[in-house]
């Protein structure tokens, strides 16, 4: 913590949950990857003929999931699930849905707004087992993402793994639904938000902060000294300008389905631009990454953004 001192006690605070939040998901990725079997080759991707570089093992490549990898949130789709499942009512879907409605017109985050949202829904699975969650997670990849991967940028994910390299999600998501995405496509792993759990059952708390913005930076930095990656040699892809700090961490940073901030940015830095979209709805279209615990289902699905934590 001595790097902190020169921050405000505020500043201070903020980065060390962000810091916190990045390593646990790391942790949570590496345990999670070394347990799966490893990803089939499918032979499907295509990529530019100079990159990824084939056999460079200290490479690896960041993926984010809503509206790069699957179209919409995932965490919305996940709240679908929920609330079919019972798990809240309708007047919490309402109030979300407020939350949801405010950041897309305000254009940035309400702090009370957030905070109301993570405790909402961190309420919702207080008590329920990981185990639970976990199962109801790869019903609700069947019933509502499966058909919403971007094929352009799966293609992307797999020519780094026929590559030889590893590839991650990196989300505000629930930790357990983004492995399950990440598992079914066929990925190394996934960093997602964390939560803690006790003897496999949920307390209502998280660990650090939902994995977002800055936090996703830090969680890719810990993965990457872990695996002793050289983050010069990697790629990242993201659709939203709040990932520009994870974006700006690689040597081979691309707008996937940019919004307006991040393509503005990306032309001036010229990062490359990938958009799958059909026409040039891209900036108003779909819900941003940003949103996080906001989304409508950030408020009812981000608290099963969760990875045990034992103890």
């Amino acid at each position: 913590m001595a790097a902190l001192r020169w921050l405000t006690p505020r500043r201070r605070s903020a980065t060390a949950r962000s810091v916190l939040a990045g390593e646990a998901s790391a942790e949570a990725a590496r345990k999670s990857a070394e347990a799966a079997e490893p990803p089939q080759d499918s032979g499907s991707g295509t990529a530019e003929p100079e990159f990824p570089v084939h056999g460079d093992d200290r490479a690896a490549a960041f993926f984010d999931l809503d509206n790069t990898v699957m179209q919409g949130a995932a965490i919305f789709h996940f709240g679908r699930g929920l609330y079919k499942r019972k798990f809240f009512e309708t007047r919490d879907l309402a109030r979300f849905a407020w939350q949801q409605a405010w950041f897309r017109l305000a254009g940035f985050e309400d702090p009370e707004h957030m905070q109301d949202a993570r405790d909402s829904a961190l309420s919702i699975v207080k008590g329920h087992r990981v185990s639970e969650l976990e199962t109801i997670g790869e019903e609700i990849y069947d019933e509502y993402m499966a058909e919403r991967i971007w094929p352009g940028t799966r293609a992307l994910a797999q020519a780094h793994l026929d590559a030889g390299q590893k590839v991650w999600l990196v989300t505000a998501a629930p930790v357990e639904i983004a492995q399950v995405i990440a598992r079914r496509l066929g990925l190394t792993g996934a960093l997602g938000t964390v939560a803690e759990s006790i003897g496999g059952v949920y307390t209502g708390k998280l660990v650090g902060e939902p994995l977002h913005g800055p936090a996703k930076a830090e969680a890719v930095r810990a993965l990457a000294a872990a695996e002793a990656l050289d983050l010069s040699r990697c790629a990242a892809y993201s659709d939203s300008h709040n990932d520009i700090p994870m974006l700006s961490l690689v040597g081979h940073p691309y707008a996937i389905n940019p919004d307006s901030k991040l393509r503005k940015h990306a032309r001036e830095l010229e990062w490359r631009l990938r958009d799958y979209r059909t026409g040039r709805k891209a900036a108003k279209v779909g819900i941003p990454a940003a949103a996080g615990v906001g989304a409508v289902a950030g408020g009812t699905a981000a608290a099963i953004a969760l990875h045990r934590r034992r103890r």
